[in-house]
C-alpha cells in the first residue's frame, strides 16, 4: 500500500491550494482517509478527517470553514481543498489511511502515511 502526497506549495495569505493523496496498492483498503500536518519546531497535528465512502468528515478548530476534504473512490484519491490560507497553515502536509472504522484524530490510530507535501504561505 502506498500512498502520494501532492499539491503542496508556496500561497500568499488569503490563497488556495488543493493537496491529493493518491492511494495505490491491490490490497488498499481503508475505512476513512486523514490528513494531518507538522510546522517547523512543533508536533504533527491533525487537520481532517473523511470516511473513504463519503458522508462523514470532521475538521480540526482551526481549519474549520477554510479547509474542505472529500475522496474520489473512483480515482482512489483524497483531496484538502485550502482556501484563505494563514501564515500558520505553513506545515508539511500528510495523507494517512485508516484501515479500523471509525473517525480518528489521532496520528496513532492510522495504518499507512504518504511522504508529505510542504505548503509554505508567505508574503
Amino acid at each position: 500500500v502506498q500512498l502520494q502526497a501532492s499539491g503542496g506549495g508556496s500561497v500568499q495569505p488569503g490563497g488556495s491550494l488543493r493537496l491529493s493523496c493518491a492511494a495505490s496498492g491491490r490490497s488498499f483498503k481503508a475505512y476513512a482517509m486523514g490528513w494531518f500536518r507538522q510546522a517547523p519546531g512543533k508536533e504533527r497535528e491533525f487537520v481532517a478527517v473523511t470516511k473513504w465512502s463519503g458522508g462523514m468528515t470532521y475538521y480540526a478548530e482551526s481549519v474549520k470553514g477554510r479547509f474542505t476534504i472529500a475522496a474520489d473512490n473512483a480515482k482512489n484519491t483524497v483531496y484538502l481543498q485550502m482556501s484563505s490560507l494563514e501564515f500558520e497553515d505553513t506545515a508539511v502536509y500528510s495523507c494517512a489511511a485508516r484501515r479500523a472504522s471509525g473517525i480518528a484524530t489521532m496520528a496513532e490510530s492510522y495504518d499507512y502515511w504518504g511522504q508529505g507535501t510542504l505548503v509554505t504561505v508567505s508574503s
